[in-house]
């Protein structure tokens, strides 16, 4: 997990302390430092796309709210305090937008466009290679299947690497059905593991 980097930057007089957290960077961004944009895309860029394609499971929608995100965190870089971290306000925007287009369209998810990488299934082992590939295809339809809110907290938790307080407050409910949400979709996923 990220919280934030420090690095010295070198200069002809004393060393600088130069914060590059995600917070910093933002508010470096905002008085005018498009660099500092840069940095911030680079380091969500992969687990943001993947936290809207699995939460919509249609990959062009998912790129679409992937932009329009971005488009409004440029548009938020004046008003953006940091009283919470970046990757919770991030995700928050994210979660937001999916959801008001999941409650537009309620689309079926396609289990073939969702890739599902949770941690607890075997890893690197060459004879354990196909039953890892069922054991995630089943786990990608078993997380399909989730009701919405279980699906988004579960994905805001993997993707997003949040804590239960984040995610309660990207989507404005108490930690803990938060909680709860996660406990019951955590179970429905083993359930369904046992099954297979």
């Amino acid at each position: 997990m990220r919280l934030g980097y420090r690095r010295r930057v070198k200069s002809p007089g004393p060393a600088v302390e130069h914060d590059d957290s995600d917070e910093n960077l933002m508010l470096r961004y905002a008085a005018g430092e498009a660099a500092a944009f840069d940095q911030l895309y680079g380091r969500y860029r992969v687990r943001l796309l993947r936290y809207l394609v699995r939460l919509t499971g249609q990959t062009a929608v998912a790129e679409e709210l992937y932009q329009d995100t971005w488009g409004r965190v440029i548009d938020a870089r004046a008003r953006y305090e940091p009283s919470a971290r970046f990757a919770a306000w991030l995700f928050r925007i994210a979660h937001h937008l999916a959801i008001d287009h999941l409650r537009r369209s309620r689309p079926t998810v396609s289990a073939d466009e969702v890739l599902i990488a949770f941690p607890g299934l075997p890893e690197d082992d060459p004879a354990l290679a196909l039953d890892q590939s069922q054991q995630m295809q089943r786990l990608s339809d078993l997380v399909d299947a989730l009701p919405e809110e279980q699906r988004a907290v579960l994905l805001m938790r993997a993707e997003g690497d949040l804590t239960l307080e984040e995610i309660a407050s990207s989507v404005g409910t108490g930690r803990e059905t938060i909680k709860s949400r996660l406990r019951y979709a955590l179970a429905k996923l083993r359930e369904g593991l046992k099954g297979s």
